[in-house]
């Protein structure tokens, strides 16, 4: 058996590759950049830890930290402070604590008297009848207000997409909101009763699941990745052409001025579907994958500031904050990163990891660092009190950062498992389809790897069947 191709180097190729080892299956990493690991990326300097993309990896099955014991990071793994649960919503200028229970939020000053009293009325509220697509806006306002839409959902969406909810579709965006209303009719009884059944299926809700990071940051799981699979992966060698010839598929690279041709028993796209538009692509059939190309990816930029504790008043006892683009400021949101893990910070200082650009303002995004610093410096002093300039600073910008899953994007969905179906040999998998949180990269990939085991098996069957 010839290798599997995996196009594409980040968390969801390196896990892949990383479970079909486990198959003894051998795969061939192709990555086009000179490091592995996608947007996962720790910087550790003067004593600060800044990670430039994801910041948590979310215990939503146990398939997860199956695969940190078995890549050998139980020791290195940690979970983040429970001390460090609340989450705040920014109004008046000020964090509010968003709390999750009743009591409560019937008791936050975030939402008026009339917001509350919707949610009684909520569960009497007829389920969606499908007559077109909602987007997450007409979702919230039907089911609940305006107001909820403003000051609950578009920071949430902002937080989580870097989205706009007047675009993003909820069946396909949060497709657990979707079927809870679609099978309970209302999101209080799909609360309720749908807890009762994640816990049947072994799984948790992103809401309640753990936060997962390592002692030095999320690129340690990566890195290990990668150093298991060494000899399996090509950095600096990018794809620019793959066929499909009889019942194997051939790869073109180019690494370094040099093209190199080679012949693969399947392959599996791992890459962001933008990429996709400079690999010329036969699958031997009639369909053609480069609309996924068309799938939205704005930029986002992560500024990491780090401050003396004494400068910031604000105790900083939770998650972050999420800001309403009602509220007027430049950034999306804020993560308290060194009140969730140790090591993000020395002694006597913080970290704060904030985030700009989006569907919101992509083109703030694309502005200098410097600039982007500041103006996030000023958004924090305004909001958290914050007295004196910051004394650690770093900036990355991604320029396509999360695949947008707006209305109608199920006929790239469908693209995809229409290719897969007349393409033998041919996967996807990563944050476009399953997705888009890191937790959903990994089960992705792991669920992937089963998939080619599978086919691979019936393959073998079929082609060399047992005599009777």
């Amino acid at each position: 058996m010839k290798s599997i191709a995996i196009i594409g180097g980040g968390i969801t190729g390196l896990v892949t590759a990383f479970k079909l080892k486990s198959f003894n299956i051998p795969t061939t990493i192709y990555e086009a950049s000179d490091r592995a690991g996608g947007v996962i990326k720790s910087l550790k300097q003067n004593g600060f830890l800044a990670e430039f993309g994801p910041n948590t990896i979310l215990e939503t099955s146990y398939k997860i930290t199956d695969l940190i014991r078995e890549a050998g990071l139980e020791n290195n793994m940690l979970y983040s402070d429970p001390k460090a649960e609340k989450r705040y919503i920014v109004r008046f200028q000020k964090p509010i604590e968003l709390s999750p229970s009743p009591l409560k939020f019937f008791m936050t000053p975030l939402f008026s008297l009339s917001t509350k009293l919707c949610l009684l009325k909520e569960p009497f509220i007829p389920k969606w009848n499908n007559q077109f697509e909602e987007n997450v806006a007409q979702f919230v306002l039907r089911r609940l207000n305006q107001e909820f839409l403003d000051y609950g959902i578009n920071p949430l969406v902002a937080g989580i997409y870097a989205g706009a909810p007047d675009r993003l579709s909820v069946k396909h965006a949060f497709p657990k909101l979707y079927e809870v209303e679609q099978k309970y009719g209302s999101l209080i009884k799909g609360q309720i009763f749908g807890a009762k059944e994640r816990r049947r299926r072994g799984e948790i809700s992103k809401q309640e699941a753990k936060k997962i990071s390592f002692d030095e940051g999320l690129e340690v799981l990566t890195q290990k990745l990668f150093s298991q699979l060494f000899g399996s992966i090509r950095l600096n060698t990018k794809v620019i052409e793959i066929s499909k010839k009889d019942n194997e598929w051939a790869v073109t690279s180019r690494s370094f001025g040099r093209e190199v041709k080679q012949m693969h028993s399947a392959v599996l796209l791992a890459i962001p579907t933008y990429a996709m538009s400079d690999i010329k692509i036969d699958l031997g059939s009639t369909v053609d994958i480069h609309e996924l190309t068309q799938i939205k990816y704005p930029p986002v930029t992560t500024i990491v500031l780090g401050y003396k504790r004494t400068d910031v008043p604000h105790p900083l006892d939770g998650f972050g904050m999420l800001i309403p683009e009602k509220e007027g400021f430049h950034i999306l949101g804020t993560l308290f990163s060194s009140s969730l893990f140790p090591n993000r910070a020395p002694a006597g200082f913080v970290t704060l990891t904030s985030y700009i650009g989006g569907m919101r303002n992509p083109d703030l995004a694309l502005k200098d660092p410097e600039e982007l610093i500041n103006l996030t410096h000023t958004d924090l002093t305004k909001i958290l009190g914050i007295s004196n300039k910051p004394v650690f600073q770093n900036c990355f910008c991604y320029k396509n950062a999360i695949p947008q899953y707006e209305v109608g994007y199920g006929k790239f969905k469908d693209l995809m498992t229409e290719a897969e179906s007349k393409s033998p040999g041919l996967f996807f998998a990563g944050h476009y389809r399953n997705g888009i949180s890191i937790s959903d990269s990994i089960l992705s990939g792991l669920n992937v790897a089963e998939k080619i085991r599978d086919w691979l098996n019936t393959k073998k069957t079929i082609d060399h069947p047992q005599n009777g």
